[in-house]
């Protein structure tokens, strides 16, 4: 709103009142008595998941993983991993694994399952800001998704991805080791692609001789 300043001095130019005056410190009361009660939420937070704090720095090793999405992956799994027998149980039971739906013998999809929809959207959340890394897998996994099915599914399979990493880190006890944003490229076979744009540059009159790198 900072540039748009001069537009609201001119808006408000001869129609700001005392009663505007009287409801905008109201508001303004409001918004610091909230801010006042968010702090004291945050600090009776921070000093009941003392006990948990390396689990939480843990977790704030992934991509995108701030620690409130720590604090809540904390306080919906209780932190203990043994409850769900494997990262695929724990990412269905968040809601962020493919359902389907069966009928006459057929399956089809059927977006996400339901879950625990605080863990699910504090992931989903996650899942954006590790979108945003240039340097990573999530970053890559997200962009590399987004181009075949669109940025919702991609953000979905990111969010996914976080909670198998969180799962794996928890239960063996290591530290995050991101897999590098070119992660893809090295599993990839390029004998496809390299055939095309062999057959590209033919196309365009060139004669072309592949010779593989030492």
């Amino acid at each position: 709103m900072r540039p748009k300043i001069p537009a609201l001095i001119d808006a408000l130019d001869g129609r700001f009142d005392t009663h505007h005056s009287v409801l905008g410190r109201a508001i303004i009361d409001h918004i610091h008595f909230l801010d006042r009660a968010i702090a004291a939420t945050s600090r009776e937070i921070a000093t009941r998941c003392e006990p948990f704090d390396a689990t939480i720095a843990l977790g704030c090793t992934i991509p995108g993983v701030k620690r409130t999405t720590a604090e809540i992956f904390l306080a919906e799994t209780g932190g203990d991993m043994t409850r769900h027998p494997s990262a695929g149980a724990l990412a269905a039971w968040a809601g962020l694994a493919p359902a389907s739906h069966e009928s006459a013998g057929k399956r089809r999809p059927a977006g996400t399952r339901q879950g625990a929809r605080w863990l699910r959207r504090a992931l989903v959340e996650s899942a954006w800001a590790a979108s945003r890394t240039k340097d990573t897998y999530l970053g890559a996994q997200y962009r590399r998704l987004t181009r075949r099915r669109g940025p919702q599914k991609a953000n979905i399979a990111v969010a996914q991805a976080i909670i198998v990493a969180a799962w794996t880190m928890l239960t063996s006890g290591s530290v995050y080791e991101d897999l590098g944003v070119d992660w893809f490229d090295k599993r990839s076979d390029h004998s496809a692609e390299t055939r095309r744009l062999v057959q590209r540059l033919e196309a365009l009159g060139h004669s072309v001789t592949i010779t593989p790198a030492a």
